[in-house]
Parts: C-alpha cells; structure tokens; sequence
C-alpha cells in the first residue's frame, strides 16, 4: 500500500487515452511551467482555494472556528455564505482510492476505456504510482508524464502500464529551463528508455506561442521520435489563453513571459514529413 495526495478525480474523460476513462491528478509537480493552467496541482499539500473573484468582502472566514478540518489554514472553511471556500487536495492510500476506482470498472471497461493517472506529475509520488498500477490490473491504465522522475521509477511505471503519455516541453536543455525551471536531460533519458521499450506511447506537445511550436523545436522534436517504433502518435496540444484564471484562487500570480495572444503555430505537416501520425487536440 501506498499514500500519496491527489487533487481531482475526472469522470468520462476522452482525451487521456482510448474510449471513456477516468482520470486521476496527483497534486505536486517538480516543474514550474510557465503556461501551466492547472495551479493547484503544483503543491504537493491540500491547499486553500477561494473564488475570489465572489468574494463579498464579509469576513466570517476571518473569525476563529473550533472546526477540526480547519486546523492549520489561516480561515474557517465552513462559514462562507456563498460557499466560496474549499479545500484542494486529499491524502489517501492506494487501496482505499483503488477501491474508489473500482467502481468505475464495468463502464469503463464497456465503453473502451480505462484509468488514466496525470496530474501534477505522477512519477514525483513513485511509491503511491506503483502501487495503484499494480492495484488497477486488469484494468488498463495510462500514465500522463513529463518523464521528469527517476528513470528507475520510470522503467517499472512503463512495465505496468498499458500506454504512456510523454509530455515533451522543449528539445533545447536551456529553453526548457527558462520555461519549466529544469532541464530537460532527465526527460530526453527517459524518452530514450521509452522509446527503447515496446510500450505503445504517444507523444503529447503543449504547444507555447513562440516558445516551441517553431519548426526548428517541432523539426527536431520529430527527428528525435522517428526512430521510434512504438510511438503512435503525436498529440499537439494549442496553448489556451485563459490558462491563468485559476492561479488567484489558489493564492498564486499568473506570469506568462511569452505572448499568450500569438497565434499557435500547430504544424501537424512537420511530423508527418516524418512519417508520424499528429493531430490536434
């Protein structure tokens, strides 16, 4: 059994792997990317998230409680009028949130679909990762990843796992830096593991205006995959402009330093020179 911290559990999703699954986002993340659109799972605690933006300015979360549940965030969860105020994130143990996924196994499963488990980064909780792969089966399951954990880690994830996404960031170590605040040797090392294995995969690209949708990034992106003979497909993923409107909520600032109003340059045809199936998503 393992423990780890989660902060959602998505019913009928269709884009994390075949048919209709659901998905689990593991709360924390090595990474800092500068377009990351899911904030609240950068921590790897349960945190405070308030909709601001509602707020009535009343102040009865301000007055001191005798909740329990309360202990240890600076208001009282329970006393907003509106309803504004939660809790993101939830400590849980392996069998206790397999038994929860359970219940989702005959729809899942006729509908061609599966578990997927995201986050967040999977690998940053390898304990509670490993456990609930080997805890789902039969049940197929796919695992969203940066590839920025141990490759240790990695190579067992990839053994108990029916189908790996590998988000790919940036080709360039340095770019990739400025952008996630870590390099990308980590990653590149386990996409070779990857890609030396016979794991069906498909490679996931969040595409940043001016960032990594160049051709020279997407051309040497697709260079790098066409050795590989178990990638399926690339998936390009189009930057939202509204990334940043979760970020106050959880008491964090949104700072792009790119130009979220550029167009997306979603070169699909760079990949398919390549003899790589891409789409858009």
């Amino acid at each position: 059994m393992g423990k780890g911290t989660i902060f959602d559990i998505k019913e009928f999703a269709v884009h994390d792997g075949p048919g209709i699954r659901v998905t689990v986002f593991f709360k924390g993340c090595p990474l800092r990317c500068n377009w990351c659109h899911n904030p609240e799972g950068l921590s790897f605690e349960p945190e405070l998230m308030v909709e601001a933006s509602s707020c009535i300015k009343c102040g009865k979360c301000h007055v001191e409680c005798e909740h329990e549940e309360c202990h240890g965030f600076d208001r009282c969860l329970k006393a907003c009028p509106k309803g504004l105020i939660s809790v993101m994130g939830r400590k849980v143990n392996s069998d206790d949130l397999v038994h929860e996924l359970m219940e989702y196994r005959r729809f899942v499963e006729m509908n061609g679909g599966g578990i997927t488990l995201s986050g967040g980064e999977p690998l940053a909780q390898p304990e509670f990762l490993l456990a609930l792969l080997s805890q789902l089966k039969p049940i197929h399951t796919v695992i969203e990843t940066s590839g920025y954990g141990s490759t240790d880690v990695f190579k067992k994830s990839v053994e108990l796992s029916d189908l790996i996404l590998f988000d790919i960031k940036h080709m360039d170590s340095d770019i990739h830096m400025k952008y996630t605040g870590v390099g990308n040797e980590l990653i590149q090392k386990n996409l070779q593991v990857l890609m030396g294995s016979e794991k069906p995969f498909i490679a996931r690209i969040p595409l940043i205006p001016n960032v990594n949708d160049t051709d020279e990034n997407l051309g040497e992106t697709a260079h790098v995959l066409s050795s590989a003979k178990n990638l399926i497909r690339v998936e390009l993923l189009p930057y939202n402009p509204f990334a940043g409107a979760k970020y106050a909520s959880v008491f964090k600032k949104y700072n792009p330093i790119f130009n979220v109003y550029q167009p997306i340059h979603a070169a699909c045809e760079v990949f398919e020179a390549q003899g790589i199936q891409c789409k858009v998503l």
